[in-house]
């Protein structure tokens, strides 16, 4: 099918029919070129005073013929403004245009250059002026009636341009292509009459062409004309059998005005045109979806995702669509066999590994998210973000390991993140390496000034790591900034509270702390712990006993029986004590005086 181009006039527009032969324009000095200064718009005063002297100039040179020399002098002028307007000084251009102006007003490419002049520097009245001239000097010549039609789009007189192209298409014989740049303009403005008159007017000259039918189409769906807009799509098929984009266009604005029975008819002639098209693929499932047939949508969009041709960021963009419904029992097993499907098909994009982690971790598939995140960050390793979605991960599955390991590896990209270094120091903690934690956490707490919640989960780890370096001063310092915070911080209560009874310090404060927690969760095993642990290096041994027995309803923790076995002994019941001690040595987290407990059937504390 034939296609019409409208011809931009600003690449014909430096030397026009009306310059003779003498006005060839001379290569520019690269010399002079270089020394110029950057170009600058003109004053509203300069401008003043160059209309005014070529004014004056003008008045003295109409009243008599221009001889040979002043002719000679104005192509002089001309050419020399031309060069500047490449230039882009458009104050030099203009006083060189103005003065070939000053000797030949009546020159309708003089006219012409100025007022383009005046449209790159911003003056649009002065454009406007010299361009109607240009226009009413030479009424032939298309170019400028395309410049005056761009000065009054660019100030938004619409009705001004329509004009403007309407007398050219009338006026100048072979101009009638620019029919299409009235429609356009109509369209613009919103008169959609109009605009299709002028695109029937276009195709009675230069037939049917099917940028024009899509433009009818939007046409006609704005009026509400679905026949019209529909008839106009079928017709572009028939003349275009060979192009299958037609046809997935027509079946998409089936899908979308609710006649899904010619949608599935359109979208499966697509299919028998590009079998493996996954926009006709994409437009089938979305259809019975609607129609409430699930099988068949979820069979659909998985052909399409099987297709290389569909492109990764829309696949993504899906995927990112299902993340938003998650978790969801009757979508978690689609979303990950499409992330799983997006993965094989595109194995070098990170983008796919990275929402196929996201996918599974909302559906409770930590493991798979991870070595997803992992595979991502092998093919691209600057995102933050998925670092840190491995190392919560790593820390949630406790595997401390992989923590350290990892939040090494990612400091080395992101050394100045905060969380990073918070779940390192954490790591090393975990792995009994309290001099290295410590380095880790003050570090990253100097990172972590602007965020008052995670500074005070540095200080209750740091209030853990310098209790294991038996630097109390500094573990008591730490764990009072975190509740300085928080005075409900649930881990510095605890921990603070039980140190300080294994110390014996300050009981007062450990009991009021561990109470506390014991009020907020009368339930909880490792607080209930606590505080009988408290009670006991009260010397209150009744009430340590009530608070274990109740934990050890649900806590099968070594400690926890131990403990139990140290306040029964204390309260008389030795048999008793050596059957608990014997028994938190079988779970093999005990204290290290067990065996002598047991051995000796007496209490070391």
């Amino acid at each position: 099918m034939r296609r019409i181009v409208a011809f931009s006039f600003l690449l014909l527009s430096l030397l026009l029919a009306e310059q003779s032969a003498a006005q060839q324009k001379p290569a520019p000095d690269k010399a002079a070129s270089s020394a110029e200064k950057k170009p600058r718009k003109l004053t509203r005063r300069e401008r003043k005073e160059l209309a005014k002297r070529a004014e004056i100039e003008t008045a003295g040179q109409q009243a008599r013929p221009l001889s040979e020399r002043d002719r000679e002098m104005s192509e002089s002028f001309f050419v020399d403004g031309v060069k500047y307007v490449l230039l882009e000084d458009y104050n030099k251009a203009l006083e060189r245009l103005l003065k070939a102006y000053a000797l030949n007003p009546t020159n309708a490419a003089i006219n012409y250059k100025i007022a383009e002049t005046n449209l790159l520097s911003g003056n649009l009245k002065d454009a406007t002026n010299f361009a109607q001239s240009a226009v009413k000097l030479d009424p032939k010549n298309a170019y400028y009636y395309l410049l005056l039609a761009q000065i009054y789009t660019s100030q938004k007189q619409y009705d001004d341009a329509a004009k403007v192209y309407t007398s050219l298409i009338h006026d100048v014989p072979g101009s009638n292509y620019y029919l299409f740049n009235l429609a356009d303009l109509y369209m613009a403005q919103g008169k959609l009459d109009e605009a299709l008159a002028t695109f029937d007017q276009a195709e009675k000259q230069f037939g049917p062409i099917d940028e024009v039918s899509f433009k009818k189409q939007q046409i006609y769906l704005k009026q509400n004309k679905l026949d019209k807009a529909l008839q106009e799509g079928e017709s572009l098929i028939k003349a275009n059998p060979e192009e299958v984009r037609y046809v997935l266009a027509q079946a998409e604005l089936y899908a979308s005005n609710n006649r899904p029975a010619d949608a599935i008819r359109v979208a499966n002639q697509a299919l028998k045109q590009d079998p493996d098209n996954p926009q006709a693929r994409m437009i089938l499932a979305d259809v019975y979806r609607q129609q409430g047939n699930a099988a068949e949508s979820e069979k659909q969009i998985k052909l399409a995702f099987e297709s290389p041709a569909l492109d990764i960021d829309d696949k993504v963009r899906i995927l990112v669509d299902y993340i938003r419904q998650l978790p969801n029992p009757k979508l978690n097993a689609t979303a990950l066999d499409l992330a799983g499907i997006t993965m094989r098909v595109h194995p070098k994009e990170a983008k796919a590994f990275a929402v196929a982690g996201d996918i599974q971790i909302i559906t409770e598939n930590k493991k798979d998210a991870r070595d997803s995140y992992l595979k991502a960050i092998h093919l691209d390793n600057s995102k933050f973000q998925i670092w840190q979605q491995v190392v919560l991960i790593d820390a949630e599955l406790n595997q401390i390991d992989s923590l350290q390991r990892h939040t090494d590896q990612a400091l080395e990209l992101f050394p100045n993140q905060a969380s990073l270094w918070f779940y390192n120091g954490v790591a090393h903690l975990l792995k009994k390496e309290p001099t290295k934690g410590v380095k880790s956490l003050e570090y990253g707490r100097k990172l972590a000034t602007d965020n008052p919640e995670l500074l005070a989960q540095f200080d209750t780890q740091l209030g853990d790591a310098y209790h294991e370096l038996k630097d109390y001063p500094k573990s008591d310092a730490a764990y009072e900034a975190a509740l300085a915070f928080d005075a409900n911080n649930a881990q510095a209560l605890n921990n603070y509270s039980y140190y300080l009874s294994l110390r014996g310090e300050k009981l007062d404060k450990a009991k009021e702390m561990s109470g506390k927690l014991v009020k907020q969760f009368p339930d909880n095993d490792t607080y209930l712990d606590t505080y009988a642990w408290v009670l006991y290096k009260l010397k209150d041994y009744n009430g340590a006993r009530q608070y274990l027995e109740k934990a050890l309803k649900t806590s099968t923790d070594g400690n926890v029986i131990e403990h139990y076995g140290d306040v029964l002994f204390q309260l008389g019941q030795k048999e008793q004590a050596l059957t608990e001690w014997q028994r938190a040595k079988k779970t093999g987290e005990a204290s290290a005086l067990i065996d002598r407990k047991i051995k000796e059937k007496k209490l070391y504390e």
